[in-house]
């Protein structure tokens, strides 16, 4: 495997942040600022530097870089594979439309229905994340392939503006696009985990009223009240201070508990639009976190996806969450350091952060949405 990576941050050029070599047909990852990349020229702009190359754009709160972590900013990882193979299937949220509403478990499964399955060891995804029910499209993955498939990958970005994300393949980012990466080969070593370093306190809810990722009630009582009673001054900020106040939540048809950022709030109807779903009956507790905490779970999760491994990891992928960035405020660049420290400095590490974190709870194969999170892919041939 070789990589180059490159940086270009807002009114300057392209800048090198690896030694320059030619690579062939390489895969192109590219995340940024969503301003950033909605220029016309971009897609040409990078075609220019790698005319062969397969180009993937995703817009994030943050792109990250074995060099630094920059909000104003795009970063390029091009990755050639030696040994391994790579195809690229793209979807659109027009393709998958009932009415006027979007069914985020189609277009998962649709997407992953475009697969050869024979030989394929991974599938990375860079998704719309303006309006994707997260937890809905990561079940419609999952049914694609009997849960047999390890998917990892990231729900776009829009730093804290919430306004829209936009993604691509070989051509310029645009919004409602999901884009899927699949690797092939033999050699190909794929390992993975995640970790988030949220504390729940306070008591403890039900959940009495939802619907898909809306929450209604809890205990029988207004959920937006509720939340707001509890951030106290904080309220005045909604939704943004939601990113620093999550939910834990426990449901009945899940083994493990997962993290629900709220997106959006509802004035008129008292209720919350979170990242994912959110069952009736489920129980759900709010959480918090502090700067060492973050860190401590990054370094977690680049140890336990290192753990197993049979090779050194050549390339690293890492999805962290937009809440986790906001904590982390001007020590962001701590929890990649983390990583970096435990994969090893021979090792490219590109990534971005995101509205939502793609892969499976550490031991099961389904995947899920996760927010909250810090996830870590790492890949070698």
């Amino acid at each position: 495997m070789k990589t180059v990576q490159l940086k270009k941050r807002k009114n300057s050029d392209w800048k090198y942040l690896s030694e320059k070599i030619i690579l062939k047909e390489p895969l192109v990852l590219v995340f940024g600022n969503r301003f950033l990349l909605e220029d016309d020229n971009i897609y040409e702009e990078i075609k220019g530097i790698f005319n062969d190359g397969h180009i993937v754009f995703g817009s994030s709160c943050g792109d990250i870089s074995s060099d630094s972590i920059d909000e104003d900013s795009v970063t390029i990882t091009a990755i050639e594979f030696e040994k391994s193979s790579f195809v690229i299937k793209t979807s659109n949220t027009s393709q998958n439309r009932v009415g006027k509403q979007y069914d985020s478990f189609t277009a998962g499964k649709e997407l992953i229905s475009k697969f050869n399955t024979n030989g394929l060891k991974h599938v990375f995804v860079v998704s719309e994340g303006s309006f994707t029910n997260g937890s809905q499209f990561a079940t419609g993955m999952n049914a694609a392939t009997d849960d047999n498939l390890l998917i990892t990958g990231a729900l776009c970005g829009d730093d804290a503006r919430f306004q829209k994300t936009i993604a691509s393949y070989n051509e310029n980012p645009k919004v409602g696009e999901f884009v899927a990466i699949g690797l092939y080969g033999e050699s190909l070593e794929v390992t993975f985990s995640i970790n988030g370093g949220w504390t729940p306190f306070g008591p403890e809810r039900t959940v009495t009223k939802s619907k898909g990722n809306i929450l209604y009630e809890l205990d029988n009582l207004p959920a937006l009240d509720l939340y707001k009673k509890y951030l106290g001054e904080k309220s005045k900020e909604l939704p943004s201070a939601a990113l620093l106040y999550p939910l834990n939540v426990k449901s009945e048809k899940e083994k493990n508990s997962i993290v629900r950022t709220i997106l959006n709030i509802n004035e008129e109807d008292n209720s919350m639009i979170l990242a994912g779903d959110i069952f009736e009956n489920s129980k759900v507790q709010l959480m918090m976190t502090n700067v060492d905490n973050i860190v401590n779970a990054a370094e977690k999760a680049a140890i336990n996806a290192s753990e197993f491994r049979k090779n050194k990891a050549e390339l690293a992928i890492l999805v962290s969450c937009i809440g986790r960035k906001l904590v982390l405020d001007q020590r962001v660049e701590e929890e990649v350091e983390e990583v970096i420290e435990v994969v090893g400095n021979g090792t490219t590490v590109t990534g971005l952060y995101s509205y939502g974190e793609i892969a499976p709870f550490v031991g099961e194969n389904s995947c899920q949405l996760h927010n909250q999170t810090m996830t870590v892919t790492l890949i070698s041939e």
